[in-house]
């Protein structure tokens, strides 16, 4: 039997790595996406401002980075979210 492990993929830098990036951040680059939930504002950084430099507001930012190629893999953001 052979054990398959999902393969992730940085969306910014095209690092892959064996399984699910520790706290969502690519090892590499540092980077991840992150899309405002109030107005949908989309930035990459290696954590999420506390104001959104689109909206001025204080707003929670969700991380829509694509780690698989189901929604697309490197230089994609993650439709689904």
């Amino acid at each position: 039997m052979e054990n398959k492990q999902d393969k992730w993929v940085c969306a910014n830098c095209g690092h892959t790595g064996d399984g699910k990036f520790t706290g969502d951040i690519c090892p590499q680059c540092g980077l991840t996406f992150w899309k405002c939930g109030n107005c949908g504002y989309l930035v990459t950084a290696a954590t999420p401002p506390e104001e959104c430099p689109q909206c001025k507001e204080k707003c929670e930012f969700l991380n829509v980075t694509c780690y698989t190629p189901e929604c697309g893999g490197p230089g994609h953001i993650d439709p689904r979210l």
